[in-house]
């Protein structure tokens, strides 16, 4: 495989630093209009009255569109599970309907020539609005009295599944220890830095529709708009440039912008839809929401007895389409307790309907929720037994000697490296010597903490995700590579780039594969007309498309070593190719330039004897037949000021095994990005809604992003356990920053009050409280959610 040794920069990263980006926002098209969307002041209210005379007659006004209007031309989203029965879901339509179901719906349409007079026209819109009761907190949305979010169901419930065995009772009083905790987990948000963007452009002589989108998943979206628009999918063609970052939340299907493609069929021109950051907080999707309460039984020995779960999820309005809004809680029931050799288990999976806005899949898809579960519990016991929690997360872990395995809830691991990974984790954060200097700093009255998080990480996911689901969203992914006649090496590709450099790592792969230095490789994406892949989520992008390239290019070296053979006299066997020559494979003796060589195969085949075609083309498809699973271990060292409740982060460590690593570089950079957005969730991230179901932090000076002076020094190391079956070994770490960070910061926040008697339970950890943990009361503040 590529070296790790003086990784290439990431592609394209000199041409975006010059401002030379392509992103959706910055295209333009003849006759291109834009539309706006007035969108619900309200969390819940019955639309009575909509008039819009006095708006439509303003400057530059193309059409101004309700749901009646696009229900012509765009059928609803209906978000449908088929493997998940327990799943309910009403459909949604692109524009609110009768009913707005969250503050932040769109519900009427705006087309003029400009933004600004699409905007002039929106103060002219009026709207008579019933108010109805908000239903904002998923513990109160159960009861009986609860308001409905959909009266139509007759209940707020989007999913109620219980995993593993019926009960686990029997099991957990055989522990020598059971420990328990109540958790609440904070509703966040991925803040890209490319809002949410979309250009439309429908013809109406050919019934095509072409879409720019600031995507994750073009052949997800190409399927979508030809099924609810009705347009062939011949006819529909799905183009991502640039993509400025997606965290899973450009994975989704939002209304305004199903209803800007529904407007450009409408209106047969160029339509462009932007959101501000304003309206992103409102209508991006949202994640993690959740209440839990959890025990643990266990043994000295490492023996975890029984683990038992209850989660119960907030989800917005309606299910996001067309993956749902049920994938948080599945994931982390599924992953609670999966590094460790956990006996019975029991897992209740809720989720309710909220009037908020939908919730969907952001990085690490539930996998944080298990994570600080699973350590806080993990470390409560150890504690509870007068281990030290390192000890006793080694005397639980799964052996190695017993892989591959199955996590108690069905995860298969084949390959791991979790006690190689602590041992990796202690040794660099010197662990002894660290847990001495928390001691003696204590006794002068400073709390430092220290907390130590392992988690596994599923990547890859097979089609077993999606097509027992009924869902048309790829797991396989398609390479072409081919070589042009200056000796030039082009690959397609099934997946995606927003931003974390997998385009580079997959022209690494192919130049290895083939023998050519790394900058005679040009990596191409993002675009329906191009190979057929899933798009970029779940780690997925060069374990499943790195895969696919490198067998596609693997293919092409040996059609251009046969089509040397045959020119030079010789077998294939005899020759090799190394950077863009062909060799003698027995004493490196060089034959031909490879540039030479396909110059002959493109415009002087006659010189070629024996009938050799000159095919300087190969495709090939990959698909997983499971998950992999990477895995890692972070930890974090950090002190509380007693007085103020302000939290410090001194240093953060991490160990990631993501089996072969292709580039280091990027992968440290995908670590260090995943671990920031885990301090923001721990210390300051909170969609916060007050009791009405108003969001309270709808721009970013009211929503608490990780700063500089927020992130500590990280510093990032590695082991590699190649994924079994596969040539490069790949396993992924897109999600394994994230996915740790949250638990080690828990763990360390409540081993620094642990001397005082204290511990937090409630994400995020804000220094009141903090300060109220300290103090042994509740935080007496307005309701918030």
């Amino acid at each position: 495989m590529a070296s790790t040794e003086a990784a290439p920069p990431r592609l394209g990263s000199r041409r975006l630093v010059a401002g030379r980006g392509e992103y959706t926002g910055d295209l333009t098209l003849p006759h291109m209009a834009h539309v706006i969307f007035l969108r619900s002041p309200h969390a819940h209210a019955r639309i009575l009255r909509i008039d819009t005379k006095k708006a439509a007659t303003t400057s530059g006004v193309i059409l101004i569109a309700t749901a009646r209007e696009l229900s012509a031309v765009c059928g609803p989203m209906h978000t449908v599970i088929e493997n998940a029965p327990e799943h309910i879901s009403p459909p949604q339509s692109p524009l609110a309907h009768d009913v707005a179901r969250w503050q932040g719906e769109p519900v009427v349409a705006i087309v003029a020539e400009t933004v600004f007079q699409a905007e002039d026209a929106l103060e002219h819109v009026e709207i008579d609005w019933e108010p109805l009761p908000a239903v904002v907190d998923p513990v109160s949305a159960f009861e009986q009295s609860a308001a409905l979010v959909h009266t139509s169901l007759g209940h707020n419930r989007a999913f109620d599944r219980t995993m593993g065995k019926a009960n686990v009772e029997v099991e957990l009083a055989t522990g020598e220890v059971m420990v328990e905790d109540n958790f609440w987990f904070n509703r966040h948000t991925g803040v890209t830095l490319e809002p949410r963007a979309i250009l439309a452009d429908y013809d109406p002589i050919q019934n095509y529709l072409t879409v720019y989108q600031s995507s994750q998943v073009p052949h997800q979206m190409k399927d979508v708009f030809s099924r609810l628009l009705g347009i062939p999918e011949h006819h529909t063609r799905v183009i991502c440039k640039d993509v400025g970052g997606g965290f899973g939340v450009k994975l989704h299907v939002y209304p305004d912008e199903l209803a800007t493609a529904a407007l450009a069929k409408l209106l047969g021109r160029p339509i462009r839809f932007e959101a501000r950051r304003s309206e992103a907080f409102l209508s991006d999707s949202h994640a993690r929401e959740f209440v839990a309460t959890a025990r643990l039984a266990a043994n000295a020995d490492g023996t975890i007895v029984a683990l038992d779960a209850d989660l119960l999820c907030g989800a917005g309005a309606y299910s996001i389409y067309p993956r749902g809004s049920i994938g948080d809680s599945i994931l982390a029931g599924m992953s609670l307790g999966a590094p460790y050799r956990v006996g019975a288990m029991c897992v209740r999976a809720r989720v309710a309907y909220l009037n908020k806005a939908p919730t969907g899949s952001y990085r690490g898809v539930g996998l944080p929720i298990a994570c600080v579960i699973t350590e806080t519990l993990i470390d409560k016991a150890a504690h509870r037994m007068g281990l030290d929690p390192v000890e006793f997360r080694r005397r639980s872990y799964h052996r190695a000697e017993d892989l591959p395995t199955k996590t108690s809830m069905g995860f298969k691991i084949e390959s791991a490296s979790l006690t190689a990974s602590l041992d990796a984790l202690t040794e660099q954060m010197d662990y002894g010597a660290l847990r001495a200097k928390q001691k003696d700093l204590l006794a002068s009255g400073r709390l430092l903490g220290i907390g130590v998080a392992s988690f596994i990480e599923p990547t890859a996911p097979s089609a077993l995700l999606y097509g027992p689901a009924g869902i048309n969203i790829s797991s396989q992914d398609t390479a072409t590579v081919r070589v042009d006649a200056s000796g030039m090496v082009h690959c397609s590709v099934g997946c995606m780039e927003i931003g974390q450099g997998t385009l580079t790592g997959i022209a690494q792969i192919v130049a290895d594969a083939i023998g050519v230095p790394f900058d005679h490789v040009v990596v191409q994406a993002g675009d329906t007309n191009g190979p057929h892949g899933g798009g970029v989520w779940a780690s997925r992008g060069l374990s499943i498309s790195g895969e696919a390239a490198h067998k596609a290019a693997r293919a092409l070296r040996e059609r251009l070593l046969q089509l040397a053979a045959a020119l030079l006299q010789t077998t294939a066997e005899s020759l090799d190719l190394c950077d863009s020559i062909v060799v003698t494979r027995a004493d490196g003796s060089a034959r031909m330039d490879l540039a030479e060589l396909t110059k002959i195969a493109h415009f002087r085949q006659h010189l070629i004897p024996g009938g050799v075609a000159p095919s300087l083309i190969a495709e090939a498809s990959f698909i997983p037949a499971s998950y992999f699973v990477a895995n890692g271990i972070q930890g974090c060292f950090l002190e509380i000021d007693r007085d103020t409740g302000v939290i410090t982060l001194l240093k953060h460590w991490a160990v990631d095994d993501c089996g072969t690593v292709i580039n280091s570089a990027l992968v440290d950079g995908q670590v260090r990005g995943g671990i920031a957005q885990g301090i923001g969730a721990a210390l300051t991230e909170h969609c916060f809604y007050d009791g009405g179901g108003q969001l309270l932090t709808g721009s970013l000076m009211d929503y608490g992003m990780p700063r500089a002076d927020t992130v500590p020094d990280i510093e990032v190391g590695h082991l590699s356990t190649p994924q079994p079956g596969t040539a490069i070994g790949v396993k992924g770490a897109g999600e394994a920053g994230t996915i740790g960070a949250s638990a080690a910061i828990w763990c360390a926040v409540n081993d620094a009050l642990r001397p005082l008697g204290a511990q937090v339970n409630r994400m995020p950890f804000t220094p009141e409280r903090i300060l109220a943990a300290i103090d042994g009361r509740k935080v007496q503040a307005a309701k918030l959610y």
